[in-house]
């Protein structure tokens, strides 16, 4: 593994894991009916907090696009999962929160499932799938679970709602990161015109837009509890199945192997569900009192 992506993957995790505790911080003061609507970015751009969450999760996305552009999606996935472990070192700061023996053993299982990954699987490049199928089937796949999600959750709001969109958007984000990848390959290629005659960094827009849309909308209906654990499970998942299913990274599938790439997927899910229900993460809207503008229809 490359130092250079391990060093980039890992900044950009941290970038994302500040950010993350910084927008959910200012989006659980957003009214309620701006619920999965564009005006809650309106509302929320006016917030300084937010801002800077904003741009921190910018630098996060570059350092990670630049990560993907140097390795392979199935290695840089994992890594950038390690964002929930930023996330709980500034929420124990505001939270005033130890470890205990939940926090060391979600932080164990996340770094120690991530590694065995790597380990096994010892992601590599390979020969990109050419044939459109397989593409639209994989991302339309992603993109109609997000959507299913995304409708439940509306119904269902701030019961299982805020995990549901979390999930959503970290399908989302999964898709995009291969699409980063893609339009970077191009850019290699051809150049920026070579990139901008393709749809791919349209999509890679939009995704961005309509998952910060979803995450927005999960931070402000819920604390990061309920919502950042599904969404850093969710991403690397998504973002593994696009890299294998058609962006030609190739994992070790021997007996053995397959064996330790599943055990260590299911630590780092574990993992980031023990630190996301943590008591450190800040409860978020669990106390706000209703105003007057929430109870609006919209």
């Amino acid at each position: 593994m490359s130092v250079l992506v391990l060093v980039l993957a890992v900044s950009a995790a941290c970038c994302l894991g500040f950010g993350f505790v910084l927008q959910q911080n200012a989006a659980q003061r957003a009214p309620l009916n701006d619920f999965l609507s564009p005006r809650l970015l309106l509302d929320l751009v006016k917030i300084p907090r937010w801002l800077g969450g904003i741009a921190l999760m910018v630098a996060g996305m570059v350092l990670g696009a630049i990560a993907l552009g140097q390795g392979e999606i199935s290695l840089v996935e994992p890594l950038l999962a390690t964002n929930l472990l930023f996330a709980m070192a500034l929420s124990r700061r505001q939270t005033k929160q130890s470890l205990g023996r939940q926090g060391w053993a979600g932080l164990l299982l996340l770094a120690g499932g991530v590694t065995a990954f790597i380990v096994a699987g010892e992601p590599r490049g390979g020969t990109a799938v050419t044939a459109p199928f397989r593409h639209w089937l994989i991302i339309g796949a992603m993109i109609g679970l997000a959507l299913l999600l995304t409708t439940y959750a509306k119904r269902s709001r701030l019961v299982a709602g805020p995990a549901l969109l979390a999930v959503a958007a970290g399908l989302l984000y999964g898709v995009q990161d291969a699409l980063t990848r893609v339009s970077g390959e191009r850019f290699s290629e051809g150049g920026l015109v070579h990139v901008l005659t393709g749809w791919q960094p349209y999509a890679v827009l939009a995704l961005g837009v309509t998952g910060l849309v979803l995450v927005q909308s999960a931070f402000e209906t819920a604390s990061l509890r309920m919502s950042l654990p599904a969404l850093t499970a969710a991403q690397p998942l998504a973002g593994i199945i696009c890299g294998v299913g058609f962006l030609g990274d190739r994992l070790r599938t021997d007996t053995g192997a397959l064996a330790w790439e599943a055990a260590g997927l299911a630590a780092v899910v574990t993992g980031i569900v023990l630190l996301g229900l943590h008591p450190a993460m800040p409860c978020g809207t669990a106390e706000r009192p209703v105003r007057a503008r929430d109870l609006q229809p919209n």
